[in-house]
């Protein structure tokens, strides 16, 4: 998930500090005085180490095997498909909204506090696997084989943005990331407005699928805004490795690709929802 909040500002003070903190990393400054014996406060203890690709690895299996756990329960959770006169309904359960509610509170106090990422982000992927769960029976009540294929295609997108980033196919500059972050930015703002306005019984007609050729094409644009921010999360990785960031940002990085698949894999069941109708 491209992280707004995380600026590259921001980005460069942590890496700096890190560093500083390390022993021998910062030279005295000219004109500074200099000892001609040793330090004698000891030995060098509690060395921070850095952020690496193995530990990004490792952070994101982590909370992939705990979403899919908790899904499965979340599946379960969700009653349907029920026979009603002949249709199959789905009910959605409504703790899975609260898993929604936590999951997002989480993100955003771990992409502020990325020292609390490691257990955020377990956190996050409970209670918004949980949800995924529920949601996902949904659409496997309607549209049989639908999940396996949505799993399908996020895999596939995944490993297509990753053999492009890693070719340089596709460069991550500065105005190729801004553009993506304003527009992700636009699409959730676009997402709690249709969330608020669908409290007063009103939905916008290309996310209900009312209007199924803007409805497609809506979809398909976001589909290609979460694959562009896979991109911008295999960016962070690569240069929070370059610069030396902390070791916990390998769990914020961990939490930022699996918010960006779960996104992906979310609005890739849309897209084939439509599609089947």
């Amino acid at each position: 998930m491209a992280n707004p909040v995380f600026k590259d500002e921001a980005f460069d003070k942590a890496s700096q500090d890190f560093r500083a903190a390390q022993p021998g990393w910062a030279a005295p400054e000219a004109g500074t005085h200099t000892q001609t014996q040793p330090m004698t406060d000891g030995p060098v203890s509690g060395w921070q180490k850095a952020m690496t690709l193995n530990g990004v690895i490792t952070a994101s299996a982590v909370l992939l095997v705990i979403l899919l756990i908790a899904g499965a329960f979340g599946w379960s959770a969700a009653s349907g498909p029920t026979d009603v006169n002949g249709v199959d309904t789905y009910s959605f359960p409504p703790i899975a909204m609260l898993g929604i509610i936590v999951g997002f509170v989480s993100v955003l106090i771990a992409m502020r506090k990325p020292n609390l990422a490691k257990i955020l982000g377990p956190v996050y992927a409970v209670a918004y696997g949980f949800a995924v769960g529920a949601i996902s029976k949904g659409y496997e009540t309607y549209y049989d084989g639908i999940v396996v294929q949505a799993v399908l295609a996020t895999a596939s997108v995944f490993a297509v943005m990753l053999v492009l980033y890693r070719t340089r196919i596709i460069k991550v500059t500065d105005k190729f990331r801004r553009t993506v972050i304003i527009a992700t930015m636009g699409v959730m703002v676009l997402y709690l407005v249709s969330f608020v306005i669908s409290l007063f019984g009103t939905t916008l007609p290309f996310l209900d699928g009312s209007n199924m050729l803007f409805s497609i094409g809506f979809s398909l644009f976001v589909c290609g805004l979460a694959a562009a921010n896979l991109a911008l999360d295999f960016d962070f990785i690569e240069r929070g490795i370059k610069s030396g960031l902390p070791q916990n940002y390998e769990w914020v990085a961990g939490l930022g690709l699996v918010v960006t698949l779960v996104w992906l894999y979310l609005e890739i069941l849309r897209l084939l929802s439509y599609l089947r109708n």
